[in-house]
């Protein structure tokens, strides 16, 4: 069936979000036989009156958070051109912190540093078989929706680490700042900035221009930031204005 009106598009819309928990936008486009233009329209309206949350290619039930697994899955070729790039910034770092971020998990295989230190599960899981010299995993609260442990605990166990290179993720990237979803995430990134060398952020291009509740950090606080040719070339310019090297992924 094709929608062309937009209340009927709105309403299958909320229907597939309903039964699904995430929409991808190109996926919601072919079903419903319509432009990803206008569905992306479309999920904007529903957003702006709350009834979604936008997220990186498509969207959410507002208040629905998106399960791990989607995320790992969305946008997962761009992921993997920006992850080859980042590996390449590691380069020579004994000491490497990787945070709980979906693109940062993916970059486990690429990671060559002697010690890693981190607060993921999925992390942890990837790199217990490759048995680097040295493993550091901060517990505390475990957070279900990123697999990542946070709060206090975690915060004091990354404190007593200092790292040559923290490797972070955030749900938006803008001119002025990084910005995620959880106030405890954002905390611990935040440690995970604080003890390192030097910052380098992974985001794939969708996510430039982005918007998401928590700020994280400032933009500048990053030293590197990874992303892909879909990114918003004016952010792009707004960050490199803050003194940010950006490496254009693909």
């Amino acid at each position: 069936m094709r929608y062309t009106g937009a209340p009927e598009r709105r309403a299958e819309l909320l229907r597939m979000l309903a039964a699904e928990g995430y929409l991808a936008s190109a996926d919601a486009a072919e079903r419903m036989g319509v432009s990803e233009m206008t569905v992306r329209r479309d999920l904007q309206r529903l957003s702006d009156a709350g009834r979604v949350r936008r997220v990186a290619g498509g969207a959410t039930l507002a208040g629905a958070a998106l399960p791990f697994e989607r995320r790992t899955a969305v946008d997962a070729s761009f992921k993997r051109l920006v992850v080859e790039a980042a590996a390449a910034e590691l380069e020579g770092a004994d000491v490497v912190a990787l945070d709980a971020g979906t693109t940062v998990a993916a970059m486990t295989a690429l990671v060559r540093a002697r010690t890693v230190v981190t607060h993921s599960l999925p992390v942890v899981t990837a790199l217990a078989g490759r048995r680097p010299d040295a493993l550091i995993c901060a517990g505390g609260e475990y957070q279900s929706d990123t697999r990542a442990f946070a709060g206090p605990i975690a915060e004091a166990a990354l404190r007593s680490v200092r790292t040559q290179v923290a490797v972070l993720s955030a749900t938006a990237i803008t001119a002025d700042g990084l910005w995620g979803t959880s106030t405890l995430d954002a905390a611990i990134k935040r440690v995970l900035a604080e003890q390192a060398d030097r910052v380098v952020v992974v985001a794939d291009g969708a996510k430039i221009g982005g918007s998401a509740p928590v700020r994280i950090m400032d933009v500048e606080r990053a030293d590197v930031l990874v992303t892909d040719s879909r990114a918003d070339t004016a952010v792009l310019d707004g960050i490199r204005a803050r003194g940010v090297a950006v490496r254009i992924a693909g």
